[in-house]
């Protein structure tokens, strides 16, 4: 049989089904860092779907099939995600990865992405980077890292993003087909911080390597850039 397939939520059906009381993924012994990112990868976008129903050249169908039909489809259907659910895939990811603490220590989104992307999916590296004109690499999600800027007071995501570009030499090799952000971390004792306003849209023009651009004085192809 074929799994079932329920489609990510959009506008008002957003609304209706994930607003209110026992809406999202329920928390339970530091899961927060594995609720969040599963909930901003799947619940209201399907570029990620191919995680739900590809089969990998490394691919786990039991770990597969828990991310699909325990977690993401009951995300997508009633807009509720059981705790139970997430440390059933956290005692897989246990099993299947090296390290012991998965269910119930507080991780780096960045480790778990890493985790089941690529050594349990077998899912080829989403974003390439080149820094400073160096040999470029890949990854499967950034995170901003940048000094504290005085005059971002309340940044939006594309605020961030261009600086923390720019204070780390770093261009977009390719224009990514998903382009997974972490927001710069902070602890109980200190929050870079206190609101970040989501860009719905995210221009990475500028961010691109060697993508043609228009001169800011003459409106020709620019052949410099100034940082």
């Amino acid at each position: 049989e074929s799994p079932e397939s329920f489609p990510p939520l959009r506008n008002e059906a957003a609304v209706r089904v994930l607003q209110g009381r026992m809406k999202g993924i329920q928390g339970h012994c530091n899961s927060c860092y594995m609720d969040a990112a599963l909930f901003s990868l799947f619940s209201c976008t399907s570029v990620l779907d191919s995680m739900l129903f590809m089969p990998f050249p490394l691919c786990d169908r039991n770990v597969q099939g828990i991310l699909r039909d325990e977690i993401v489809n009951p995300l997508r259907r009633t807009g509720f995600v059981r705790a139970s659910s997430v440390m059933h895939l956290r005692e897989q990811l246990t099993d299947k990865g090296q390290c012991s603490s998965f269910t119930n220590a507080e991780k780096d989104p960045e480790e778990f992405l890493n985790l089941i992307m690529q050594h349990i999916l077998g899912i080829e590296p989403l974003l390439k980077l080149q820094s400073g004109g160096q040999k470029e690499h890949e990854c499967y999600c950034y995170q901003i890292f940048m000094d504290k800027q005085e005059d971002l007071v309340v940044p939006d995501v594309q605020q961030l993003v261009e600086r923390s570009f720019l204070s780390s030499d770093l261009k977009l090799v390719e224009i990514p087909s998903c382009f997974i952000i972490q927001m710069p971390r902070f602890g109980k004792e200190y929050k870079m911080f206190s609101k970040i306003i989501p860009s719905l849209e995210l221009d990475i023009t500028d961010l691109l390597l060697d993508s043609p651009r228009e001169c800011c004085l003459c409106g020709d192809v620019a052949t410099l850039e100034c940082s």
